[in-house]
């Protein structure tokens, strides 16, 4: 209940532009946002569960949700479309995610990162498993290993390619 709290909230702040923006990509591809609506939901849940201090915050956990977030979108896309269209979709609403709720630039560059990595991560495992047989549970034990190795980013100039990354230090 608390997460569509967080979410109801969420929309509620966004300008009537933003909220066309959103209602746009809708119009585009109506079954794409719904499935990343659920895949949002399921993903704050896990990663509530499995970080329940810093999923909310720019943590560890915030580092997992994002990357865990690209995978189950992309997944559910690919159940009813072609990766390259999930990829695309997935690309686009998890940037357009981050102009509506705008942060801090290093907190956007960390957000953008872990989703990038998401999305690579699920591409990377395309081929050896059929897509219409990926679940969630493929993700986050592995998922959980790159957060464990993750890189704390301190300036706009760092690059940790290949690694997720997160904010607060302090948390770990």
């Amino acid at each position: 209940m608390r997460t569509f709290k967080i979410l109801f909230n969420a929309l509620r702040s966004l300008t009537i532009g933003k909220l066309w923006k959103l209602f746009w990509l809708f119009l585009q591809h109506p079954l794409f946002t719904i499935i990343s609506f659920y895949a949002t939901l399921k993903t704050f849940n896990i990663a509530k569960k499995e970080y329940p201090k810093t999923n909310s915050n720019d943590g560890e956990g915030n580092a997992f949700r994002h990357a865990l977030w690209c995978c189950l979108i992309m997944m559910y896309c690919c159940k009813i479309s072609s990766p390259k269209k999930s990829l695309d979709f997935t690309k686009k609403m998890t940037d357009l995610h981050e102009e509506l709720f705008p942060n801090k630039p290093l907190q956007k560059k960390m957000d953008l990162h872990n989703n990038k990595i998401g999305m690579n991560f699920f591409m990377e495992l395309l081929p050896g498993i059929h897509r219409q047989f990926f679940e969630t549970s493929f993700f986050i034990e592995k998922l959980k290993d790159k957060t464990a190795n993750a890189k704390v980013l301190k300036n706009l100039n760092d690059n940790f390619e290949g690694s997720l990354v997160y904010l607060n230090f302090n948390e770990k």
